[in-house]
């Protein structure tokens, strides 16, 4: 595998659902730290990254996943559940979950339809996907509310879904592409530019841990930020233009436009470069960029990241977009400071 995927790999495997992401940013941090490259944490949990003193570029990309979180405890054992993040239901019917105590114990279960035996259930295939028609089957010998709780499994406590990742043909498949793929992006240039550069490079990298939830990116930035370069997932589907192949550039998404001189520059950059792209309006989208502006940072931001498809759902990259997005941001970097 490409290095790149192999970064993906490794962090895909860390549980990081929006709220419970300090496994994973820590095992980023060692990464890093290990290259020379230092790292320091916001008040809020986002970790930033890079060498020198006053960044005026920043790159982000959010280490945060969807999941669930126990809301309550069934009479029967079982477990009821709350979404983190827009989960798509029917896509993660049947995944197999990491249930994670305040304590620090690990339960697994499946997220399943209540009552999904087709062989007593002649409506299971027609039920709605909800919170209120699903639960979390524990695999735990329990028959009662109270066996659950001798576990130590609460209400609140974090579900983290199986990744299910597999490598096939420069494809990569796997839950929570949406950010992982961008943030093993990020790593990996570091890795490229290494430590003696970073320091000479006004650059630092953001690796927010909230945005799944909206509000990632709204705060954490260094004082010196003049530029923002959101590194996101691109959509694939219907009505918009983006390949997996490829790396989107995002002109617009609900929130609207991005920066124009940004988003011309690399549109510009990939053009010269040979670099594959798309640009593309994202109809159903925000990012850690759209939280950083409604907050009222002063900076330029403009957005981009490898094509994705079905999002939120059980998603797929290819190597080409991610190296395609990996090269679009080394220009970047190259045509402002090199």
């Amino acid at each position: 595998m490409e290095r790149v995927v192999e970064i993906l790999k490794e962090i895909l495997e860390i549980p990081s659902p929006t709220g419970y992401t300090k496994e994973v940013m820590e095992h980023i941090e060692r990464k890093l730290n290990e290259a020379g490259i230092k790292t320091y944490y916001t008040n809020k949990g986002a970790l930033i990254a890079g060498n020198h003193p006053e960044p005026e570029l920043v790159m982000a990309a959010h280490v945060d996943t969807l999941g669930a979180m126990v809301k309550g405890i069934l009479p029967d054992g079982h477990l009821s559940f709350t979404r983190v993040g827009g989960l798509l239901l029917p896509a993660f019917e049947g995944e197999y979950c990491t249930i994670i105590t305040r304590s620090g114990k690990r339960y697994r279960g499946t997220l399943l339809l209540k009552n999904p035996s087709v062989h007593v259930n002649k409506e299971a295939g027609k039920k709605e996907r909800t919170e209120e028609n699903m639960y979390i089957r524990l695999d735990a010998e329990v028959e009662k509310k109270e066996d659950t709780e001798k576990l130590g499994i609460r209400p609140g406590d974090f579900i983290a879904f199986d990744p299910k990742f597999e490598y096939v043909n420069g494809f990569v498949k796997a839950h929570f592409l949406d950010d992982k793929a961008s943030v093993a992006v990020l790593i990996d240039l570091m890795l490229d530019l290494g430590a003696e550069t970073l320091e000479k490079l006004p650059v630092a990298f953001f690796f927010s841990p909230y945005e799944e939830v909206g509000h990632g990116g709204s705060a954490g930035y260094p004082r010196s930020t003049k530029e923002l370069l959101v590194v996101d997932m691109g959509v694939v589907g219907e009505g918009v233009v983006g390949k997996e192949t490829a790396v989107s550039i995002a002109a617009k998404d609900s929130s609207g436009p991005y920066d124009y001189e940004m988003t011309t520059k690399l549109i510009e950059l990939a053009e010269n470069r040979g670099i594959p792209y798309t640009v593309d309006v994202f109809p159903y989208y925000g990012s850690d960029g759209s939280a950083a502006l409604r907050a009222g940072w002063d900076f330029r931001v403009a957005l981009i990241g490898q094509g994705v498809h079905a999002s939120h759902g059980m998603e797929r990259t290819h190597v080409k977009g991610m190296l395609a997005t990996k090269e679009l941001i080394r220009a970047y970097i190259e045509e402002k400071f090199l």
